[in-house]
């Protein structure tokens, strides 16, 4: 129920980036209402050499600034990486932002791919994105503010708002920031409920504003070089493009495409000719957008190509423009398809038809003008593919380009659409083996931020046909008109195409059955699952013998994963068990079986070993709590800080608690006493047995493995499974259970004795197991999920023992290391958290039940 209503909301985002589309296509058709297509591509070819070059200079000064955004932000978190490993992260994370402009191509997922690699925790890059988003909407709400104080006069008029009303909106504004610096000064925590917010320090906080005056100004000078000399003082211009560029934000319509257009135009209009502006705003987008994502993909590509060559390049630099690339040339694949698109919707040159018509047949023009249109809606779903490294997407995309190069020199010689999808192809080729992920192509489901994508191309291709034909009357027959010289009714089919294919792919993808299955695993799946166990270090990986978990193999069958599935979620325990090798393909494997059924991927208690190949996937890890180790290498009760727990020890051996260890063979012989304990511990504590990542006492599990008991008086009173594999390296236990007159400090007793023992058997460590949800950062910079966990800890022992069971473990000073759930964005690790819950819990009721 809960996620029907998440995917309820989801949609109705989706169809409010939608209609803000459209009424931002009406407010841009209404204004140019006395402008012709031909005055644009007149005013654009107009434009000076001198210009673009300006533009292109403050297009490079505003990418210098944006990589400072980063640099802050590590500088912030007190981590240092190496500048050209940032700048080229921050760079690409712009261009495929500012282009792309949704969440699966999005900069926070070219960051959390390339700073992954590089060492920074999940938290850390969380922290990344938070500040950096943070800097820009501060940066830009005092850059717009300070704007309209200086010259709201001269903006007044072109916005149809009085000019004290704008200087009072100004005012606001910075009496809002001022107020929250000053609450936020030297560091302290700015109380908001239960959650508190730190806001930098002064010197922080001046960098980075001044990092976002000189991003923002170079970024405005790129358009303003590009408009006519004299249309609106500098300032002036300033104040408009920051408002413009936070409404188009604000908007989550992908690039703020048509918004950014339509404030602009509506400021401008009164002031200059529409066609001008109109033909600045292509040239902008153009250069400030295209051109930048061109650059990074050329980059990556010649780094690959030198590598190929045994030419030294900087193995950072590498591995970082390894992981972005598949990225990169999604993100040039959307631009590609909207090209296509938007290419099918305005007319021809006259001299480029006069060619073709001495060499090409009509029909030939015709079906070429219409496919291409198609083509351009088959690159947004094979840009999905791209992104995810899946070798299906790279052929497909190969032979779409290939064959869209063809028809765009067939229905129009367009040599610069045909030049950029030779690009395209000869980037594909270049980086072949980076798209080496086994999946079919039909199998993938287009998201709901992927289907938005391709309807807002689709309605923005509607509005440029509507504007570009104005002039043209409808009428029945404008559908069948095919002659040469009429290019209004090529439109009107591309964009029937377009409407009735992207909705197909849009209720294909929503509503087509789920294929695949999820199976229970079998006997001889359990043997082959326990025999890899045993051959590991990985004690916990023993859960697997209680059989409530289906497991999916390797190809060469050296790994497995075992996993459950709750409502939506395909969820595996743990890191994959087996060679470090086998992991990557066994991680992809999963994610697309499960997402082949229709299904999210979740990863649960992984460790930060695993971290850059769920990165690489595309998914996003986030902290669940720490897991407590102890070195029984240098295990002894000696020394002021075991003073306590010694205490407790010499307590039990005089109350006459006496540790033993029970093999497996030997464990049939006392299974009705250990049944007798675990039942009254259960009803002692009104508890169900869990599942999942926690065992049940199950008699097959029991007697898999040895179980060390606490006696009192010869009978048992406590007792706990031991978990091991053959390797001797790590030991842990699974249920611990005890009678509820059983002296206390039996718990402690019993630990420090099975300690000891796995000691005395070689073992290197001894697993605590995790504190769920401790160690969740208390940083200024934490991300709002440890903001929300660490509350959740502070507040909940109502619901769950969080810190008693922190406390408890920390009685062995461990080393804690942190454990992650990885999943996808957005609201998805919510959802996932829950499934995970209700898993271990047995559903609602069990959680209840506790």
């Amino acid at each position: 129920m809960i996620q029907r209503v998440f995917l309820q909301g989801r949609l109705l985002a989706a169809a409010a980036t939608i209609l803000i589309l459209a009424l931002a296509g009406y407010a841009i058709f209404h204004l140019t209402s006395e402008v012709r297509y031909e005055d644009v591509m007149s005013a654009l070819g107009e434009t000076s050499a001198a210009s673009v070059a300006l533009a292109i200079g403050f297009t490079a000064l505003s990418f210098f600034a944006l990589t400072f955004y980063d640099v802050g932000a590590l500088i912030y978190l007190k981590r240092k990486l190496p500048y050209a490993d940032v700048a080229l992260t921050a760079s690409a994370a712009y261009a495929v932002g500012n282009t792309a402009g949704f969440g699966p191509l999005s900069g926070g997922a070219i960051r959390y791919r390339a700073y992954s690699r590089l060492g920074l925790r999940p938290e850390e890059i969380a922290g990344v994105i938070a500040f950096v988003t943070l800097a820009f909407g501060l940066g830009l709400a005092s850059v717009a503010s300070l704007s309209l104080l200086m010259i709201a006069p001269e903006v007044a008029p072109l916005v149809g708002v009085s000019s004290p009303a704008l200087r009072a909106i100004a005012v606001l504004i910075l009496t809002a920031l001022a107020a929250l610096m000053v609450a936020g000064r030297d560091n302290r925590a700015l109380q908001l409920g239960r959650f508190s917010l730190r806001i930098p320090d002064s010197r922080t906080a001046s960098r980075q504003f001044l990092i976002t005056v000189l991003d923002i100004a170079a970024s405005a000078s790129v358009l303003y070089v590009l408009l006519p000399d004299g249309v609106i003082g500098w300032p002036a211009f300033l104040a408009i493009y920051a408002v413009a560029v936070g409404l188009g934000v604000l908007s989550h319509v992908p690039a703020g495409l048509g918004v950014f257009e339509a404030v602009i135009v509506a400021a401008l209009g009164q002031a200059a000719d529409v066609d001008t502006v109109l033909g600045a705003l292509v040239l902008y987008r153009l250069i400030y957008h295209v051109l930048p994502l061109l650059l990074a993909v050329i980059f990556v590509i010649g780094a690959e190509l030198r590598s190929l060559y045994h030419k030294p390049v900087a193995s950072s630099l590498r591995r970082v423009g390894a992981r972005l690339t598949p990225l990169l040339l999604a993100t040039l694949a959307l631009i590609l398809a909207a090209m296509l698109v938007f290419s099918s919707v305005t007319p021809t040159p006259d001299d480029n038809l006069a060619f073709l018509a001495d060499y090409v047949p009509l029909p030939v023009i015709e079906g070429a003008h219409f496919l291409a249109s198609l083509l351009g809606l088959v690159l947004v779903i094979i840009a999905r593919g791209l992104a995810r490294q899946l070798d299906s997407a790279w052929w497909a995309a190969l032979v779409v380009a290939v064959v869209a190069l063809l028809f765009s020199l067939l229905k129009a010689v367009a040599l610069i659409e045909a030049s950029l999808l030779a690009f395209f192809i000869v980037s594909l080729l270049a980086t072949h083996r980076m798209f080496d992920r086994p999946a079919n192509l039909s199998n993938e489901r287009l998201t709901v931020p992927w289907l938005t994508a391709m309807l807002a191309l689709c309605a923005f291709a509607v509005i440029v046909l509507l504007f570009v034909y104005r002039d043209v009357e409808y009428s029945n027959t404008l559908w069948w008109q095919f002659e040469l010289s009429e290019e209004a009714p090529r439109g009107l089919r591309a964009v029937l195409g377009l409407t009735i294919f992207s909705g197909a792919a849009a209720l294909w993808s929503l509503l087509r059955p789920a294929k695949g299955s999820f199976k229970a695993s079998s006997a001889e799946e359990m043997e082959k699952a326990i025999a890899i166990v045993r051959a590991q270090d990985m004690s916990d990986a023993n859960l697997v013998r209680m059989g409530d978990k289906s497991l999916m193999f390797s190809a060469d069958g050296r790994a497995f994963i075992m996993y459950g599935r709750q409502a939506r979620s395909w969820i595996a325990l743990f890191d994959p068990v087996g060679p470090r090798d086998a992991w990557p393909d066994l991680i992809w494997r999963f994610i697309e079986e499960a997402r082949s059924c229709g299904c999210r991927p979740v990863f649960y208690q992984v460790s930060p070993a695993g971290l850059s190949y769920y990165a690489d996937a595309g998914l996003r890890a986030f902290r669940l709590g720490e897991l407590a180790t102890a070195d029984l290498t240098t295990f002894e009760l000696k020394g002021g800080k075991w003073a306590t727990l010694r205490q407790t020890v010499s307590r039990a051996q005089r109350d006459g608690l006496q540790f033993s260890v029970v093999e497996p063979e030997d464990i049939p012989a006392i299974m009705d006493e250990l049944v007798s304990v675990s039942d009254a511990w259960l009803a002692h504590h009104r508890a169900k047995e869990k599942g999942f990542s926690l065992g049940a006492f199950n008699k097959d599990y029991i007697v898999a493995q040895p179980v060390g008991i606490l006696r009192l008086d010869g009978r048992i009173v406590a007792f706990a499974n031991i978990l091991v594999t053959d390797v001797c390296e790590e030991g842990t236990i699974d249920l611990m259970r005890f009678l509820p007159e059983a002296p206390k400090g039996s718990m402690d007793f019993l630990f420090v004795s099975l300690m000891e023992y796995l000691r005395g058997k070689g073992f290197k460590r001894f697993n605590l197991g995790m504190a769920p949800l401790a160690g969740l950062s208390e940083r200024r910079s934490s991300p709002v999920w440890d903001k929300v966990g660490r509350t959740v800890f502070e507040h909940g022992e109502r619901f769950y023992n969080f810190k008693g069971l922190k406390a408890f473990k920390s009685k062995f000073h461990p080393q804690w290391q942190p454990r992650y759930m990885a999943a996808g964005g957005g609201i998805n690790p919510v959802l996932a958290l829950m499934d995970a819950t209700f898993l271990i819990g047995g559903g609602v009721k069990g959680i209840v039940k506790k």
